[in-house]
This record gives structure tokens, C-alpha cells and sequence, in this order.
């Protein structure tokens, strides 16, 4: 009878311990919400990636806060194709004098790639800035083999920089600090309240296991 005892406690305790261990794994390795890994090991077709990618500041508020002097400085790597003082003379890119807010192809007389020539719309801020991130993926086919800005900085410095020579556009009204960042505050509370409930669950499915385990041995 000592050893029927003996055996079913054995048996009891195993299976607490069993129990105990698929929660403390299930909350640690999240296998009650099951989640994508950071990175996939192949695209599957239909499921957009949450890489996003930095997020682009808007032009405008870049232009509130630019540089003509430092936009001097930036188009110095525009020099050894373009001007941009009044009848500056055309060189293997055409002279960039009042640029803005003129048709994509405006330089009388300059050999503009078809592609260039086939958007419509005139120059303007935003679309310069597009241009300047990469020449070749705003016109797929043009002549520029200009690498583009990285710098969002330096595109805005140096777009001020041309609007000086010329067009004088006023800058766009940028958009209220307030209004960009309106729901931040809410997401990362929201966060936070979800890591201190995980961790709360976790630690009382501890404290089961601890619990049981111990009365199983008594």
C-alpha cells in the first residue's frame, strides 16, 4: 500500500511539474500569441513587410529651418554640370537659374531626356526634393547620373539655396509640431501597460509552479 502511495505521489508530481513548465514556456516564448520572426527568411506574396523604414521628416518642415549659405556650400557638387546664377551658361546639365516653379524641361535649348520632358507639372518643392533623393528613380531613363542627397538636410539647404537664385516661391506652411506626434504619448503608454501585465502573468505562473511543487514533496 506504501508503495501504491509511493507511486501515485511520484505520478502526481511529475504531472504539476509538466503542467508548470508548458505556462512558464508558453508566456516565455509567447506560443499563446503566436508572432512573425524580425526577419523572414523569404517574402511571401501578399504580406507586407513591418520594415518600414526610417521615416521621411516633411520637405516643409526641413525648409523652415534651412540654410542658404550651407545650401552654397552643398550645391558646390552640382558645379561641375550646372549653373545657377542669371545667364549662367549651360553646361552638361542646363543652367538652374529661377528652376523653380518652371516645367520640368524649361531651359530653352537644352537636350532634355524624353523622360524629362514627358512630366508634367512644374518644378516645386516637393518634387525637388524627390529628384534630389535620386534622380533616376523620379525619371527612369533620364541623362543625370547624379547619385542623389542622402541628406535630407542637405536637399532642403540646397533647394533654399535655388529657390534664392531666381524664383524667391515662398515655403509651404509646415504642419503643427502638436498634430505630428499627437498619439505617440498614447502608443508608448499603451506599451508599457502590456510589458507590466506579461510580466505579471509570468510571475504568478511561477509562483503556481513553486507552489505546487512544493506540495507535492510535502
Amino acid at each position: 500500500m506504501s508503495d501504491n502511495n509511493t507511486i501515485a505521489g511520484w505520478v502526481l508530481f511529475g504531472g504539476i511539474a509538466a503542467l508548470g513548465f508548458s505556462i512558464v514556456s508558453g508566456k516565455y516564448f509567447h506560443a499563446d500569441s503566436p508572432q512573425r520572426p524580425e526577419t523572414m527568411g523569404y517574402e511571401i506574396e501578399g504580406v507586407e513587410s513591418s520594415d518600414a523604414g526610417p521615416v521621411e521628416i516633411p520637405m516643409s518642415m526641413m525648409l523652415a529651418k534651412s540654410d542658404v549659405a550651407a545650401g552654397e556650400k552643398v550645391f558646390k557638387k552640382c558645379t561641375a554640370c550646372h549653373t545657377v546664377a542669371q545667364g549662367g551658361a549651360d553646361g552638361i546639365g542646363p543652367n538652374l537659374y529661377g528652376i523653380l516653379g518652371q516645367p520640368h524641361a524649361a531651359k530653352a535649348g537644352f537636350a532634355y531626356s524624353d523622360v524629362l520632358k514627358s512630366i508634367e507639372g512644374n518644378w516645386n518643392f516637393d518634387n525637388m526634393n524627390a529628384w534630389l533623393i535620386s534622380p533616376r528613380k523620379y525619371a527612369n531613363g533620364t541623362k543625370m547620373t547624379f547619385a542623389g542627397l542622402g541628406k535630407s538636410e542637405d536637399r532642403a539647404n540646397v533647394i533654399a539655396y535655388m529657390n534664392a537664385n531666381g524664383s524667391n516661391l515662398p515655403f509651404p506652411e509646415p504642419p503643427a509640431l502638436d498634430a505630428v506626434d499627437a498619439e505617440a504619448p498614447a502608443a508608448a503608454e499603451e506599451a508599457a501597460a502590456e510589458a507590466a501585465e506579461a510580466e505579471a502573468a509570468e510571475a504568478v505562473a511561477e509562483e503556481t509552479v513553486e507552489a505546487d511543487t512544493a506540495a507535492a514533496a510535502e
